[in-house]
């Protein structure tokens, strides 16, 4: 075996095996291969197609990268009884897919006319752009004629948005309104076993076991293809059962990989539990891995040789030949023609794709990442619901009509014209419901919409993220909330490596439109420490295509949350729409009782005229000597060191940004230009906040003006008074600004 590489010794094991079968007596295909089990001959015989077809694009594979024409190694061999699950469910169930589910894949692109499935897994290898799903970006497993949604090379991150697609699927029948899956689908999910152990994988799992334990519907097949290794680390053996076997609200199957009919069996045993009682299962599918994680992967240097040559035996593959010889559907003969014909084919599709052209611009690669079409979403945003439905949610009185609201008022004004406007629009998170939110930002929301539409979660962010992903894939608009800005860091993945990501690999045509609400940034008055009080956001700003709103005042508030719904309708747009905690509840600006903060809330007959557009800012005052660039905090910080500025004689504007990502470039240049003098003013902190890339975008622009920034200390936010070391302070503002004044 050490003589050949490991795709050919595989190649070789499968040839001498089959070549020494001996046929069974014929019998009808028709008929069961195995007393007692569901899987005819012809179905045997179907699925032995993809599995052929997966093992040979597995080996094409290897050939190609050791061509320099392929650029992905991760295969599927040793994990092919997943066609039997894909025959075990219906080709219009949601699927996302483990990387190697590929003869999943396969077998579901067979019962659905006119697929292609050989040549696009080819596609992908070579990242061409006609690759029908990321068009180059990513080999992935995905088709929307398949519906089969793309995960990339993700360790777990795609359980949750599971979760999401099945709560969705009910939740849409249920509110009456359609989603993009039949009403009685039920979603599927494969993983490994090392996956199995990721927090991601566990959290989401207990969600659905939860969710169904309270009685709620969650029609979720958990597929855990478990080879026994992760790269090169062991899964203790018997670990999968003994977590997964005996947990409340989920039912448990297993199946040995190298039995297609027992694996059939139970795979649709276990599709059956969840469409009749819609609620979870796991299906635990012992197989192998050949031919290591990767191409790049020298698996000798972990496992013995002996221990490799004993998993050929175990091989589905050749399982699956031994079955249809052994039952007389076709002979061994006939059995090695069709591996030899998958490879012609396969082989064949490779030498057709020479000359297919890559992504060859910058411009290209990110077209589908972040779509802007403004116009369509300022006619979008100025959508109302009808006059009667909006009198009948706020009880006959209508916000445009009544006194002068906070921030917080002004989002549960907002939220509330959403939820009347968009009746597939979704309000969801710890404390939402019953509560109305920590701060009361969503109060009486529940009570006018419903718990179908206004609800509380569990006390988990990545299921919070997970149930918006699924719901948005699946049609429905969510507004999930984040309770606190410290509590996103532990399921920002959900944001980075599943939410904004979606557009891009599947080319846009899978994608999840969402605003996340989270309440954040400091302020607080020394309450609740750093856990309370973040002003850390270069983790949201990193994310491509992701959009950033912090309103500091109500007006802007309502306006720019429509914008953010808007954009997620029109283009897809997830947005992080970032809330000042502090800013909540306040009501004055310069002294006690002025109720300078507070705005007006515009009523639909407005919405045109007040539209926010994504990137730009809000400019305070005209002054032609410093221009104050901030955002959050920092608006109504500025605005009071403005007053004492102007007193000795300074003219000053300040400019809200509004939208830290993407930065309102145009207004900035505009109104640094204006004076000449910018002191950034940034409530984040030193390395990495908004301050730096506010400078560097001046300098890109070739602004030649004079530059200053005062930002937070890179700190966490102790309790107390001690949060003021640590914080800008106006008395600090104030300063900076004299001193660049005076340079």
């Amino acid at each position: 075996m050490s003589d050949l590489t490991p795709e050919a010794a595989l190649d070789d094991h499968f040839r001498r095996a089959v070549a020494g079968l001996e046929s069974g007596a014929a019998k009808d295909a028709e008929l069961p291969v195995r007393e007692g089990s569901r899987l005819t001959g012809a179905m045997a015989l179907a699925l032995y197609e993809a599995q052929v077809g997966n093992r040979a694009l597995d080996i094409e594979a290897r050939r190609l990268r050791a061509a320099g024409r392929g650029f992905y190694t991760i295969g599927s061999s040793g994990h092919e009884s997943n066609a039997a699950v894909a025959a075990a469910v219906r080709p219009t169930d949601p699927a996302l897919l483990h990387y190697r589910s590929g003869a999943f894949y396969l077998a579901r692109a067979a019962h659905v006319p006119g697929s292609t499935p050989i040549r696009d897994v080819l596609l992908g290898l070579i990242a061409s752009t006609e690759e029908p799903i990321a068009g180059g970006r990513h080999k992935v497993f995905g088709h929307r004629d398949l519906a089969v949604i793309p995960q990339t090379s993700t360790i777990a991150s795609h359980l949750p948005r599971a979760v999401g697609v099945g709560f969705a699927i009910d939740r849409g029948r249920k509110l009456g309104i359609a989603t993009t899956w039949p009403s009685d689908a039920i979603a599927v999910c494969s993983f490994g076993d090392a996956s199995a152990n990721h927090s991601t994988a566990v959290g989401a799992i207990n969600a659905a076991s939860n969710i169904a334990y309270r009685g709620l519907p969650m029609p979720v097949l958990f597929v855990c293809e478990d080879n026994g290794i992760g790269i090169s680390v062991p899964t203790p053996a018997g670990w999968v059962a003994a977590a997964y076997g005996d947990r409340p609200g989920l039912r448990y199957f297993a199946a040995d990989g190298e039995d297609l009919p027992a694996t059939y069996d139970a795979a649709r045993e276990a599709a059956e539990h969840v469409r009749s009682t819609r609620s979870p299962a796991f299906l635990h599918l012992r197989v192998v891995r050949f031919m290591a994680h990767a191409g790049t992967d020298a698996e000798i240097t972990y496992r013995r040789p002996s221990e490799i040559a004993a998993d050929y035996d175990r091989d589905p593959v050749l399982a699956t030949a031994r079955l249809l010889v052994s039952t007389g559907v076709i002979t061994p003969e006939q059995a090695l023609a069709r591996y030899d014909a998958a490879t012609q084919a396969v082989q064949a599709e490779s030498k057709a794709s020479v000359g297919h052209r890559q992504l060859a611009s910058a411009e290209e690669i990110v077209a589908p990442l972040s779509p802007r079409h403004p116009v369509r979403v300022a006619d979008a945003a100025a959508r109302s619901g009808s006059d009667a439905d909006r009198r009948a949610a706020f009880a006959g009185k209508l916000p445009e009509a009544g006194e002068r609201l906070t921030l917080a008022d002004s989002i549960n004004r907002a939220l509330t014209d959403a939820l009347v406007t968009y009746p597939h629009a979704l309000a969801f998170g710890e404390d939402v419901g019953r509560k109305g939110g920590v701060y009361g930002v969503t109060r009486g929301l529940a009570r006018r919409f419903g718990a179908g539409r206004v609800f509380d979660t569990l006390l988990d962010e990545q299921t919070i993220l997970g149930l918006g992903l699924g719901a948005a894939v699946s049609g429905l608009l969510p507004i999930p909330e984040i309770q606190y800005l410290a509590y996103l860091h532990n399921a920002e993945d959900q944001l980075r490596g599943e939410a904004a990501s979606l557009q891009f690999f599947s080319n846009g045509q899978y994608r999840n439109p969402m605003v996340v609400r989270i309440a954040g940034l400091a302020y607080q008055k020394g309450f609740g420490g750093h856990f309370h009080n973040d002003n850390g956001v270069s983790v949201l700003r990193d994310i491509p295509g992701l959009v950033v709103a912090v309103p500091s005042r109500g007006d802007d508030a309502a306006a720019m949350l429509r914008t953010c719904l808007a954009a997620a309708l029109v283009d897809g747009t997830v947005s992080v729409f970032l809330e000042p905690i502090a800013l909540y509840h306040s009501r004055d600006l310069h002294e006690p009782g002025d109720d300078a903060w507070l705005s007006a809330y515009t009523g639909p007959e407005g919405w045109a005229a007040h539209h926010i557009p994504i990137g730009r800012a809000r400019c305070h005052g005209g002054g032609h000597d410093v221009t104050m660039v901030t955002f959050g905090n920092g608006v109504p910080m500025s605005l009071r060191v403005s007053r004492r500025l102007s007193e000795a004689g300074v003219a000053s504007r300040i400019l809200d940004l509004r939208w830290l990502a993407p930065l309102p470039v145009d207004d900035l240049m505009t109104h640094a230009s204006a004076t000449g003098r910018v002191l950034v003013v940034d409530e984040t902190r030193s390395s990495g906040g908004i301050s730096e890339a506010v400078i560097t975008t001046l300098v890109d622009r070739g602004f030649g003006g004079r530059i200053a920034r005062i930002a937070a200390t890179d700190s966490f936010i102790p309790l107390g008074d001690a949060a003021n070391h640590v914080l800008v302070s106006e008395t600090a503002i104030e300063k900076a600004a004299h001193e660049l004044l005076s340079r």
